[in-house]
């Protein structure tokens, strides 16, 4: 690939970037043959995707299988139930999932119409981030810079080498079109734009919403978008664009604009294209104002009322910590260290020798406890972090451990997920593998129970599987633990996936047979202790500089 100036080797599916898209209809059957021809170990995840009664089929490495060994393959075989929209499929072993992704279309059943006239096209766009570096030696410690972004695999007019390859969507005066948008990019959520248009939302993350209009989108990472884009302005060219939105201070990003383009029919291919004015960088309130408006539709396909009576309430604060530099490794840290991932004050370490789901699974010991939890051990200034106490410093270090949340069958569970000041506040992605939830609201500074809960929307809440905790804010969650299995919840940045910022949930067995974990397939990978699998090459940065 040679996307700007440098031409170099990555790692593909059937030799594209983005691989090939996947069609399905809801209450179909897929079956996907992965052969691993690379040199890498691989295991991919259907993100997004419930994995009802096939939680073996999740595709996440040492957590419900050992990746595909080079040489070898595994037939993923699931049911796509109770969904319909855009998700995606992406490697789930370090950051392969850079170059190995692409868009799961789920469409309804047949002869079922959308809650929506029909477009005329369906578009779909790819969001990605380009380093000029082999993705193996891409480091994560600390999040590395990316030389460029992607739409549909191409870099567009506004960086060298690149002028000429730009993705470009031709369109009809008054036609209405689909845009099925994925942020496929490593660690950067996105602000997307098109000049002189706004769209309509019509579904995030692939549940169906009320209809929004808006002239700008953010998506963090994992998150989708179906929009619906009308080419209802004068014949001509017009960018589309998108940008990195940045919560961390100081932290160095490319800031030009990456573009493609919108081509009326009949338009001079001599004129010059009109450019959305892009949002800064850091624009936290066009961030917020875009995600907190976002409403579930009432009474739509696949729609469920949010429960009104919880069974667990979770307090999970998000953010980084650090820990001492590995031995031998060379640390510029005044204090020899470097990041650390923090939920609660644990930082997630994987499994070696056996998945998590197949320890559980056997009843086997010693691989993970089941402590993870509730709170914080300390409640502190969250997001106004200050050590006074020997108890305040401690919390800098997380506990390192396989610390795993067990939750009964079809119990409703309640999550504030609290960010946290400790490093650095920022905007953290957070995913939850096999289910939706409901996002009952948004706020910033610390979560006040009695106050902020009179704000929350629990009659129409926005339902996602990834949802941004706003830096220096909060996020309140709610869903039912209804799919038996072990389920990763972590945040969606691959930087911040390696520093730890995960935990699982074990959802037990329900009452019958029909509600409890089914054995594993009889061809499922093996374990072989591969550093490439669970380390990245470690590089330290001065925290506190």
């Amino acid at each position: 690939m040679k996307p700007l100036c440098k031409e170099q080797s990555i790692p593909t599916v059937n030799g594209s970037l983005p691989g090939p898209t996947i069609n399905v209809r809801e209450g179909d059957t897929l079956i996907v043959h992965v052969i691993n021809n690379s040199t890498y170990n691989i295991t991919i995840h259907w993100h997004g995707v419930f994995q009802l009664k096939s939680s073996w089929m999740d595709g996440v490495g040492m957590i419900t299988q050992c990746p595909i060994q080079p040489n070898n393959n595994f037939t993923y075989q699931f049911d796509i139930t109770g969904q319909e929209g855009t998700l995606l499929w992406h490697a789930h072993v370090l950051n392969l999932r850079a170059t190995l992704h692409g868009a799961l279309i789920i469409r309804p059943r047949s002869h079922r119409p959308y809650p929506f006239p029909k477009p005329y096209k369906e578009v779909p766009l790819i969001f990605g981030q380009w380093w000029n570096i082999d993705v193996d030696r891409l480091e994560l410690r600390p999040t590395p810079v990316c030389d460029g972004y992607l739409i549909n695999g191409l870099a567009g007019d506004s960086y060298p080498c690149s002028k000429n390859r730009m993705f470009k969507l031709k369109v009809v005066q008054g036609k209405t079109y689909m845009l099925r948008i994925i942020n496929a990019a490593l660690n950067s959520p996105l602000f997307f734009k098109i000049a002189n248009h706004s769209v309509t939302v019509v579904a995030m993350d692939a549940v169906y919403t009320t209809p929004y209009v808006s002239d700008v989108m953010i998506l963090m990472p994992g998150q989708t978008i179906d929009a619906l884009f009308k080419a209802d302005q004068p014949t001509g060219l017009y960018y589309m664009a998108i940008i990195p939105y940045i919560t961390a201070p100081g932290l160095p990003f490319p800031a030009q604009v990456t573009r493609g383009l919108i081509i009326y029919e009949g338009a001079s291919s001599s004129s010059s294209p009109k450019m959305p004015l892009m949002p800064e960088l850091n624009d936290t309130p066009t961030a917020h104002r875009f995600s907190s408006n976002i409403t579930s539709l009432v009474g739509g396909p696949h729609w469920v009322p949010m429960p009104r009576q919880v069974d667990e309430k979770m307090f999970i604060t998000v953010g980084l910590g650090a820990e001492p530099c590995p031995l031998g490794a060379k640390c510029p840290s005044k204090l020899g260290l470097q990041f650390a991932g923090s939920l609660n004050n644990h930082t997630f370490m994987y499994p070696e020798t056996i998945s998590l789901q197949e320890a559980y699974f056997y009843n086997i010991t010693g691989v993970y406890t089941d402590d993870f939890p509730d709170q914080p051990p300390l409640k502190f200034e969250y997001t106004n972090f200050k050590i006074r106490t020997d108890s305040d410093y401690k919390m800098i270090f997380p506990e390192k451990k396989t610390s795993v949340k067990k939750l009964r069958f079809n119990s409703t569970v309640e999550i504030v997920l609290q960010n946290t000041g400790i490093i650095t506040t920022e905007n953290h992605p957070m995913h939850l593998h096999g289910f939706n939830f409901y996002v009952l609201g948004y706020g910033f500074g610390n979560y006040d129970p009695i106050r902020d809960s009179r704000k929350l929307n629990l009659v129409n809440p926005q339902m996602h599987n990834v949802v941004g905790v706003p830096s220096g804010g909060w996020v309140v969650l709610r869903f039912i633990a209804n799919n038996p299995g072990v389920w990763l919840f972590h945040c969606h940045m691959e930087a911040h996936l390696q520093y730890g910022i995960i935990m699982a949930f074990i959802v037990q067995n329900g009452p019958t047979q029909d509600t409890s974990l089914l054995p594993p397939p009889s061809n499922l990978p093996q374990c072989t202790r591969d550093p490439r699998i669970y380390e990245s090459p470690t590089t330290n940065i001065d925290l506190f500089s």
